[in-house]
């Protein structure tokens, strides 16, 4: 499992709620800024990217020529401002209060913290019955979720993090 490449993005300081949910969409839309990664090299029977162009762009540079498997079930958790303002508040305020919102299953976020477990449990369940060696690029906010799941389907972690950084994976054995 690998978190995408870092996004050729750079996010405003300080944002209105309308400021920041369009800013949560340009970043959607953004390329990546290509940069090599050391991932282990081994041949997958199955690549699976999530739905967002940074998922499928960085499998193109990680896995050149390769095919790839697309599913919703591993896209990043959906992220919009927690209230409605037209004042400047700090980016991190927006960040932090969203995820609580996340959290807590607040309906004003497209998701909430079920919904992303299911995702990340069907996910984990479909990749458990494959008996295929995969590789997964993802998210890495999600990654939290879908590794908790993994390994409560019995899949055993290499390293987890609390924050992954872009390019870096995990690796998951059943």
């Amino acid at each position: 499992m690998i978190r995408h490449a870092e996004v050729d993005f750079c996010w405003s300081r300080r944002c209105t709620s309308e400021m920041f949910d369009s800013e949560c969409r340009k970043y959607d839309l953004s390329p990546i800024r290509n940069a090599l990664y050391d991932i282990p090299q081994t041949i997958y029977q199955k690549i699976y990217v999530s739905e967002l162009s940074r998922s499928h762009d960085t499998a193109k540079i990680l896995f050149p020529g390769g095919e790839y498997s697309e599913s919703g079930l591993i896209n990043e958790v959906p992220l919009k401002s927690s209230l409605d303002t037209k004042m400047n508040i700090p980016l991190w305020f927006w960040n932090l209060t969203g995820r609580l919102q996340w959290l807590f299953n607040c309906r004003r976020q497209a998701e909430g913290r079920r919904q992303t477990i299911e995702r990340a449990k069907e996910f984990a369940e479909l990749i458990g019955n494959d008996d295929m060696d995969v590789a997964v690029v993802t998210h890495g906010f999600y990654m939290h979720t879908l590794l908790q799941e993994m390994k409560k389907a019995g899949f055993r972690m290499t390293k987890s993090s609390m924050k992954f950084k872009n390019g870096e994976y995990v690796i998951a054995e059943k």
